[in-house]
């Protein structure tokens, strides 16, 4: 029986399954071993690790991010550096990807679905509100929990990416064209308003179980996204409401200033459709029907003409009237063309005006560089500090105007930095009862998290504290968690975990407020590999909550290791390979047994312990090594061999 050790990331973070893969990283379930909780650990490609700009970018995106707290959007725990890539540590959400049920169950119906993109949209609000644009949405960014909640994840990776990445590019980007907004199509600067673009093609795949347009390379698809305009999703799917196909469609417009102009208004547009109200988008434009064109005959012709020959001149003064009147009315829209040019060109710089751009995105940045940047776009800087918390110290927390408006030269930005946080001196409430510890803790400005513990000492209380990190007299940054350990000797049993994965059996001992304790391995050809076989404490048994329940999981079936000793060399590799094995032969041994000269005298299984008996896993190596005679040299006259006869046996073991 052999026991595997799993990869613990910054001695931390220990890894136990692959959950998903994509563009930019593998995502695994990892336990916590501190905070003795499981999240989701996201590993990014070795490729992404070795550019040292998208490393900066992933830094500050990453702290960016990690500010977002609401409860529609994945919160990121933690980001660092293992050997030669990056990894970021989110919220372990127990959900569905929104793309593998719209590939199960589209279309979706109406109403769920607005329901879904309306919290997508709330999500994007509120990330856009603190400055951070996802670039990223897509179904497989969106989880829904069996509750039905939704939830957003991947915020700041596109952006660490970088919006000058071209579709072409191999591994980065490739998948995203589908979602991608025509001013990502192109390269150019993008704000919350491309993230609603990207919503609107995840609404109109819902609803009509495809996307808007789809070709063979990401380059075709995203040439379509910006010429080509998307089919109405009541042509696919005749059963949308043309309610929801005008959202869609505003959505998705190819002009920024022509869609939602905020999440929140599309959000407020899509509650009102599923309560049944009036939304505010415009229906598609329809095509224009005129007034049927006449064929007239030559008569018909003249007789019009002698008619309008006999107009009456009061008639003729109305015409004249209304011509005055349209040539007012044109001499003013030429104006008003005039100034807009006007305007535009002293936007673009021309006419002595300054060109307007968009405002750098310096939230979450250290003063110094956000200052920097904004010096040199040419804008002044204003700075408010204000108190800081342990998530944010030390960075901008807020910007006006905010990077989503546009600026020129010469503007003024003010930033809201958040100082360093207060620090306080963590109070020792290492046997205090639960709700004392936490109102002591509290008061003195640090957050808590309770872990149950069976009694660790026959005097221990019920609800008493027995252990806490950090511990008391600490000083630490107010904000800080402080974990306490408290006794709960409320008693449950074991429940039956037999032949579930390693992930099912964690779900089913933490539900039973149990935990996962030492994991080991065996052979078992009843039992699936990687399944559980046999749990300790055993099913059944009443143990404290909190208990450590030993697991083992099955390897699969094994071989169990061939008596070889005294076979022939040909007899011991035919029965080797018989059993998927491999055969090695290894350097010859003395010995005077008879029975064993010039056959196998000894056997050893490679790189283990493992006897003859003992199973062992398919494809493992055996050794096997022949009897010589040490008195016989290599011509067969008896003398010194050079063979030590010190080391000569007549009672070889059989394994």
């Amino acid at each position: 029986m052999s026991q595997n050790t799993p990869p613990i990331y910054n001695g931390r973070y220990e890894l136990r399954n692959q959950i998903a893969r994509g563009g930019t990283a593998q995502v695994y379930l990892a336990h916590d071993i501190l905070l003795d909780r499981p999240v989701a650990l996201k590993v990014l490609y070795p490729e992404l690790s070795a550019d040292a700009s998208f490393v900066e970018r992933f830094r500050r995106e990453a702290q960016a991010a990690a500010n977002l707290s609401h409860p529609n959007i994945v919160p990121i725990f933690d980001w660092g550096e293992s050997g030669s890539t990056y990894f970021i540590v989110m919220e372990y959400i127990d959900g569905e990807p929104l793309s593998s049920i719209i590939h199960t169950q589209a279309p979706i119906d109406v109403a769920q679905a607005a329901n879904v993109a309306a919290d997508i949209a709330k999500a994007l609000g509120y990330a856009h509100r603190h400055g951070v644009v996802h670039r990223y949405i897509k179904p497989g960014n969106v989880l829904i929990t069996q509750d039905g909640q939704v939830k957003v994840t991947d915020f700041g990776i596109a952006r660490a990416i970088g919006a000058d990445e071209q579709v072409t590019q191999s591994g980065l980007v490739m998948g995203t064209a589908t979602y991608f907004s025509p001013e990502q199509a192109q390269g150019l600067e993008v704000d919350g308003r491309s993230d609603i673009y990207s919503l609107g093609v995840v609404l109109y795949e819902m609803v009509t179980g495809r996307t808007p347009f789809s070709g063979e390379t990401p380059v075709a698809i995203a040439y379509q996204h910006v010429r080509e305009q998307a089919p109405p999703p009541r042509s696919v799917n005749p059963a949308v409401p043309s309610a929801l196909e005008a959202i869609i469609m505003q959505a998705m417009a190819k002009l920024p200033a022509e869609r939602y102009r905020s999440a929140d208004d599309m959000k407020a547009d899509l509650d009102r459709f599923v309560r049944g109200q009036t939304v505010l988008a415009a229906p598609p434009t329809e095509a224009f029907t005129g007034p049927a064109t006449e064929v007239l005959s030559a008569a018909e012709i003249n007789a019009r003409l002698n008619e309008d020959g006999e107009a009456s001149s009061a008639e003729s003064e109305r015409r004249a009237t209304n011509n005055r009147k349209w040539a007012a009315a044109g001499g003013v829209l030429l104006i008003a063309i005039i100034l807009v040019m006007f305007l535009g060109g002293q936007r673009l710089g021309y006419f002595g005006g300054a060109p307007f751009f968009n405002t750098p995105n310096v939230i979450g940045m250290k003063p110094a560089a956000a200052i920097a940047e904004l010096d040199r776009a040419k804008l002044h800087v204003i700075q408010h500090h204000v108190a800081g918390t342990i998530n944010n110290q030390h960075t901008v927390i807020h910007q006006s105007p905010p990077s989503s408006d546009t600026v020129r030269s010469g503007d003024i930005i003010t930033l809201t930095v958040a100082d360093a946080a207060p620090s306080a001196q963590i109070p020792n409430v290492l046997g205090r009862l639960e709700s004392k510890a936490i109102s002591m803790l509290k008061n003195a400005g640090f957050k808590t998290r309770g872990i149950p513990v069976a009694s660790l000492a026959g005097d221990a209380k019920q609800f008493q504290i027995v252990k806490q990190a950090p511990n008391g007299g600490v000083t630490k940054p107010k904000g800080t968690t402080v974990t306490i350990s408290y006794v709960q000797n409320k008693k449950v049993k074991v429940p039956s975990v037999l032949n579930d994965n390693l992930l099912q059996a964690g779900n089913v001992l933490s539900k039973n407020k149990l935990n996962s304790g030492t994991i080991t391995y065996t052979f078992d050809p009843t039992v699936p590999l990687g399944d559980v076989v046999s749990s300790s404490p055993t099913i059944g048994t009443v143990v404290q909550q909190g208990t450590a329940i030993d697991l083992v999981l099955s390897q699969g079936p094994g071989v169990t290791v061939p008596l070889l000793v005294g076979d022939s060399e040909t007899q011991a590799i035919a029965t080797i390979q018989g059993l998927g094995l491999i055969p090695l032969k290894g350097d010859p041994v003395a010995t005077q047994t008879a029975g064993y000269v010039g056959n196998v005298a000894l056997q050893s299984v490679l790189h283990s312990h493992a006897r003859v008996g003992d199973e062992v896993a398919p494809g493992s190596t055996i050794v096997y090594r022949l009897g010589v005679n040490p008195n016989v040299g290599p011509t067969g006259i008896t003398g010194n061999t050079g063979i030590p006869t010190t080391t000569t046996t007549t009672t070889i073991p059989p394994g």
